[in-house]
């Protein structure tokens, strides 16, 4: 294949995510008149090519940013280094211009150490978004090598009294079993890999952990705890905080986003009714909360204290997004991809789109990491960027 160096690949990718922002009804009245227009399609053409100059390391992958804009780097092992590499591919994907190809191909080979990494819950953000999206776009065997390899280690921490996945290890003088309701996106590599190799066991091990996480995780009214601690000997329930929310019964962002998608995509592999129910409980939760803004880019907490005044994070609403997608792909219900369109609309604007001229391999700003530590609040963030061109993506393939 001739190597498309000539295309103007993140024009089309940037036209693409303008259809978000035409004929959206619910788009929010403060940001119609800042929706992206052709001529800042064209000036932010220029900064979304700067992904391909952001030189290569092995321990600096781009996280973030910290408040003088200078970039967040960290090392394969850290959660979050699959997703720049994994928005390389889906960018390849979208344009077929091979530079990002190419690139993602260099990214991705810095991770495939991750596959040994025991330490770990979150081999699926770092391996599936890398090596899962490399092997869907390439079929390079020796990514399905790795993907299976990644998913037998991950199965290691496993507990069967439990009947989940350990999250963290750390605070080990508080938690003895903790889960967390980000684990459910790292389900999907357990999905595929038990696809990928004929082997059953990790299959049954993502859906069980789906089962005990829908079982503990939620609340009366369908928000989730962050953090559920698990007595390792008998299997009870022995805590549930929210670790990075306000406080332990408050509906952090990100952790009902996660908790959205998640089960929209438990439902893909397993067509468990009940995975398919607790999406659509989610949903309605957040696209019915009174403390939704107009523009639906949610606070970093729904209950957070100084409301209006609290940060965004636009990474929630990316994968809110994201899920609502895939939910409306199940259920046909064309109110969650209206909801949808409404974030995606917003997100695309002027308002969260980043445009200084700083040169950082960011496209969103807004995003919020971890507020009670003060930590990447209110920013850029990697995985804000994948599932936004995420939804991109399944929005086109709905076409």
């Amino acid at each position: 294949m001739i190597k498309q160096k000539k295309i103007k690949a993140p024009i089309v990718l940037l036209l693409i995510i303008l259809t978000f922002c035409v004929g959206c009804k619910d788009a929010s009245p403060e940001n119609k008149e800042e929706t992206i227009e052709q001529d800042t399609v064209l000036k932010y053409s220029d900064r979304f090519s700067y992904l391909l100059e952001y030189p290569l390391d092995s321990l600096a992958f781009p996280r973030s940013t910290d408040g003088n804009g200078s970039i967040k780097k960290v090392p394969s092992k850290d959660w979050t280094s699959g997703f720049f590499t994994g928005s390389l591919w889906l960018i390849y994907k979208m344009t077929q211009d091979e530079r990002y190809s190419d690139k993602a191909k260099e990214w991705t080979a810095f991770i495939e150490k991750e596959k040994y990494n025991d330490k770990t819950h979150d081999m699926g953000f770092k391996v599936f978004c890398s090596f899962g999206n490399g092997y869907k776009i390439t079929n390079d065997e020796s990514y399905k090598k790795i993907i299976i390899e990644s998913a037998q280690t991950l199965a290691t921490r496993y507990n069967d009294t439990v009947k989940s996945i350990r999250s963290w290890d750390f605070n080990k003088e508080e938690w003895q079993f903790p889960v967390i309701i980000d684990n459910m996106m790292n389900l999907e590599l357990l999905f595929e890999a038990s696809t990928y190799s004929g082997d059953g066991k990790y299959y049954e091990i993502a859906e069980q952990h789906a089962k005990t996480t829908l079982k503990n995780h939620f609340r009366n009214n369908n928000s989730s705890y962050h953090v559920v601690d698990y007595d390792t000997i008998t299997g009870d329930v022995r805590s549930k905080v929210t670790h990075q929310g306000f406080r332990n019964e408050s509906s952090w962002a990100r952790g009902q986003a996660w908790g959205l998608y998640g089960y929209a995509m438990a439902y893909r592999y397993t067509k468990n009714i009940k995975f398919l129910e607790q999406s659509k409980k989610i949903a309605s939760f957040l696209m019915n909360h009174v403390n939704l803004p107009e523009d639906a880019i949610p606070y970093w907490d729904f209950d957070a204290p100084n409301i209006p005044s609290e940060p965004r994070d636009a990474s929630a609403a990316a994968i809110i997004a994201s899920g609502l997608i895939e939910l409306y792909e199940y259920t046909g219900d064309k109110k969650y991809l209206d909801f949808s369109d409404r974030i995606m609309s917003n997100l695309s604007s002027m308002k969260y789109v980043i445009q200084n001229e700083s040169n950082i391999p960011f496209i969103l700003s807004h995003s919020t990491g971890n507020w009670p530590k003060n930590d990447e609040i209110n920013g850029p963030i990697s995985y804000a960027d994948y599932y936004f061109l995420e939804a991109v993506l399944r929005k086109e393939n709905l076409k």
